[in-house]
């Protein structure tokens, strides 16, 4: 900026410059310089600028719109580092001074904005909404509004000469009630027609109208001469078109027409065409197209089909007849017209014509077998069929093989299987052919012979689609190959250590779908392949106990034992099966042949307790659990069963001491401090049993079952408020534990605190959000208009298969008197648990009120067979002393006594 070179050394001076003039020289001429020897004028210098640097003079205005510009007198000047200094310094001073006015313009903006939203919307602006909706509008909704009328109520010129209407008055009426001559005479009084009847007058209106209907009725047989169902008939068949459809067509008319013309052999074009004058309802023109379409592509069949399609049954066989000179091998043109045949000899005779053009085809040969009625016929025609040219001719000799008897049909297989040695088809079938003859020892051989067969021609078919054949035979009713299949296939390709997994899958799956004979047979092949696997054994039995026989049952529990005689459950399960069938005598020889072989089980001790219990045969039950508590002592359930015994029989002196000897080898078993605290409460003695809940208490303090029934024992005794101290207690031992929140719940309500349940209630929830047990008591807890909402809560957090909320809303619906939606609910309920008893009672609670005695006698039936043994009421009533010895039924219908039917 301050170098000793000035900018303008060695530069031509400007056009116009004057040295010294800016200090007031004036400067001077001689005669040899050009121009006048005075100053320049300012417009004379700007005009000789722009004539140096070619600008136009008319273009003036555009250099004061900017005072930064500088295209004009100055454009020539050098832009150096001066000016842009220069440049940069005002760009920093305008940013500063924006910065600094930014906070008041932001503010000055937002009260501006806030002043014209607090203004009310101008007319124009609120209907902005319905004028971009009036695009919408057809001109026909334009045409149909209804012209503005005159509200103004003002007398003009114009409304003076409007056609006025005046009321008729009743002369005139009275003239056309005498017109009808339907009633001429006249009542007195009224002969004047001052007065008005207009209950005459209605009834004159009546007979004129069926004056004017009877006019239109035949007069002889009462009945109209134009006939309804016609008429509808006819309204049906006109076809009303809109101007948007006509044009439609018309376009489509002249698309297809270009279509037609440009490529005449596309048949394609020709139908479409033909088929959118069937639409328009011009049948002439399309019958005209398609016929010319027909000439132009004579080598399409679809184009000759839809001829015979749009003409009469006669045209159409002359059409077809054409169309088979022109397409002879075409076996949709020949099918088509032996359909159009009406009788049965002229359909043999077309199909015939046709195998004569195409004897390699399948479908025709079926169809012409398909119409004869005589099997040697059918044979015949079969025979005389070239199977070996066919693309599928195996459905051909079974359905001749079918046709035949039995040494025929041997025949015809064997001869199939020489022409097709690769179709397993053909093996199969005649297997079945020999099981539906009884020759079972024969099913086998040639499942096996097939197989081998196949193997040899390199035919090897996966062990999956062996398994689809077997179940497609059971559903065929051919069981014995099914189990054929299954015993020489269920194996291919799986290695020795994926045989129980994979045949237990694939045993399942047949389960699935219903398939219980292909799933016997895998399960038979199992036991044989894998006789000393306790698990399929164990699956195999329970599948016969829910889709065999009792002597199913039996017989595999028999090869069970035998193979497996370690396997205590299969032992207890053949015991009881036994003991079910009424055979005491082979339920107890099934036991003592588990003793020899599992001498110290503790639980076939305690299943020959069970047994002799039930039997009411006490002294042996003793005696057994005597031998038990020595070979077996280690069990804490023996001394458990052996105290229940006693308290059963009255003996409380001889149960304590059982238990006292019990608590002291398993002091941390629940259930013997519950029996010595539930004798004590037997004979009376409450602090007795409170101090042995204290004690147990402090050896099973984990154990919920102790604290609830502490608790329960305090209620009994009249003191609510330790028995809620005492549940305190719990959930401070035992946290998020759903029960004792229900516990809790549960005697709050039976105390009639109502509001202290539900604040319970809202805190158990959220300290175990998930339970089930707590959001079902939420569901019945709730008033009626909030339970909807409250079930949708539950499902949210349990899903939708938990038993209690499932059980609750079941409930819910039954108080809303829904029976249909109760019973579904109620169903769910059990799927998702059906070894909670209360969920049967309930359910045979409401069968008892809504329900009908099959539904009843269906309930009572499930829970048998379910066997439930767990609930909140099923347990207490089921293990109470004067209920020992009552069966399941008795059972369900105590508890269904004592459940409540309301919400």
């Amino acid at each position: 900026m301050f170098s000793g070179t000035k900018d303008f050394m060695g530069k031509p001076a400007p056009a116009g410059y004057i040295a010294g003039l800016g200090r007031g020289a004036t400067g001077f001429t001689t005669r040899s310089d050009i121009g006048p020897a005075r100053e320049a004028s300012a417009a004379a210098l700007q005009k000789e600028a722009q004539a140096t640097t070619g600008d136009d003079a008319g273009d003036d205005e555009r250099y004061n719109d900017d005072p930064e510009n500088e295209s004009g007198l100055f454009s020539s000047l050098p832009y150096d580092a001066d000016d842009e200094e220069a440049d940069a310094i005002y760009a920093a001073v305008d940013a500063a001074l924006a910065n600094r006015r930014k906070k008041r313009r932001d503010t000055k903006d937002k009260e501006q904005k806030a002043s014209i939203d607090d203004q009310p919307d101008k007319l124009t602006d609120m209907f902005v909404d319905a004028k971009i909706e009036l695009r919408n509008v057809s001109v026909d909704d334009w045409e149909a509004l209804p012209e503005a009328a005159n509200l103004s109520r003002r007398k003009t010129k114009k409304d003076l000469g409007r056609e006025r209407f005046v009321p008729v008055p009743d002369s005139v009426l009275t003239t056309a009630h005498h017109a009808t001559q339907v009633d001429a005479a006249v009542p007195a009084g009224q002969a004047d027609g001052t007065h008005t009847d207009f209950v005459e007058m209605g009834a004159a209106r009546d007979r004129v109208l069926g004056v004017r209907l009877d006019q239109v009725s035949d007069s002889v047989a009462g009945q109209t001469v134009v006939d309804p169902k016609g008429y509808l008939t006819g309204l049906n068949s006109v076809l009303h078109k809109s101007d948007a459809e006509i044009g439609d067509i018309k376009k489509a008319r002249l698309l297809l027409k270009s279509v037609i013309t440009t490529n005449k052999n596309h048949a394609p074009g020709w139908i479409a065409a033909a088929r959118l004058e069937e639409i328009a309802g011009k049948l002439v023109q399309a019958r005209a197209l398609i016929a010319k379409g027909c000439e132009e592509c004579p080598k399409n069949e679809d184009i000759w089909l839809e001829a015979a399609r749009l003409n009469t049954i006669d045209n159409a066989k002359v059409i077809l007849a054409k169309a088979v000179r022109h397409i002879p091998t075409s076996v949709k043109i020949w099918l088509h017209a032996s359909k159009l045949e009406g009788e049965l000899a002229s359909q043999k005779r077309v199909l015939r014509r046709a195998l004569e053009f195409v004897p390699t085809s399948m479908t025709l040969w079926k169809a012409a077998i398909s119409l004869e009625e005589n099997p040697r016929r059918c044979a015949h025609l079969a025979d005389a069929c070239p199977l070996s040219a066919c693309r599928s001719p195996v459905d051909m000799w079974l359905t001749l093989a079918k046709l035949e008897t039995y040494d025929r049909a041997k025949a015809v297989l064997n001869k199939a299987r020489k022409t097709i040695p690769t179709a397993h088809e053909i093996w199969i079938a005649a297997a079945m052919l020999e099981e539906s003859q009884g020759n079972a020892a024969n099913v086998e051989i040639v499942i096996g012979r097939g197989i081998q067969a196949l193997a040899n021609k390199g035919t090897v078919l996966p062990r999956e689609k062996w398994l689809d054949e077997a179940v497609e035979c059971e559903q065929s009713g051919a069981v014995l190959t099914c189990q054929s299949i299954i015993k020489h296939t269920i194996g291919m390709g799986l290695e020795e250590e994926q045989f129980k997994k994979t045949w237990i899958e694939d045993a399942e799956t047949c389960t699935e779908k219903r398939c219980y004979a292909t799933a016997r047979a895998i399960y038979e092949h199992a036991v044989a392949a894998l006789p000393h696997k306790k698990s399929i054994w164990r699956r195999a039995a329970f599948f016969e106990r829910e889709h065999g026989t009792r002597e199913q049952l039996l017989h595999l529990l028999e090869r069970a034992v035998a193979a497996v005689p370690h396997a205590e459950l299969l032992w207890l399960m053949a015991a009881k099966e036994k003991w079910l069938a009424g055979d005491i005598h082979g339920a107890r020889s099934t036991l003592a042949a588990a003793f020899q072989a599992n001498p110290a089980s503790p639980q076939i001790w305690l299943a020959a307790v069970k047994l002799e219990q039930e039997n009411r045969d006490y002294d042996r039950a003793r005696a057994f659990l005597a031998r038990a508590r020595d070979q077996a002592g280690g069990e804490p359930r023996v001394w458990m069963k052996s105290a229940v015994l006693e308290r059963l029989l009255g003996d409380f002196d001889a149960a304590i001491a059982l238990v006292q000897e019990g608590v002291m080898r398993f002091p941390t078993f629940a259930k013997l401090w519950l029996i010595w605290a539930q004798v004590e409460e037997a004979r009376g003695n409450i602090a007795a049993a409170r101090d042995v809940y204290a004690k147990a208490l402090k050896s099973a303090p984990t154990s919920v079952a102790l604290w609830v029934q502490s608790a329960q024992l305090e209620e009994r005794a009249g003191w609510e408020a330790k028995a809620r101290v005492i549940l305190d207690n719990a959930r401070m031992v035992k946290p998020k534990t759903p029960l004792l929140w229900y516990e809790a719940i549960a005697l709050e309500k039976r105390c009639g605190n109502t509001s202290q349940a539900r604040f319970l209630l809202a805190t158990a929830l959220q300290e175990c959000p998930t339970a089930g047990l707590l959001w079902g008591e939420a569901i019945l807890l709730e008033d009626r208009p909030q339970r909807r909402a409250r079930i949708l809560d539950a499902i949210k957090h349990c899903g939708e298969s938990d038993l209690h909320v499932l059980l609750a809303v079941a409930r819910v619906f039954w108080a809303e008197r829904k029976g249909d939606k109760a019973r579904s609910w109620f169903e769910r309920a059990i799927k998702a648990d059906d070894d909670y008893g209360d969920t049967w009672a309930y359910w045979l609670r409401f069968e008892r009120m809504h329900g009908t005695p099959e539904r009843q006698a269906e309930v009572v039936n499930k829970c048998v067979a379910a066997e439930p043994k767990h609930g909140e009421i099923w347990p207490r009533v089921a293990k109470a002393v004067e209920n020992t010895g009552k069966s399941i039924e008795e059972i369900l219908e105590l508890v269904a006594a004592e459940v409540k039917s309301t919400v």
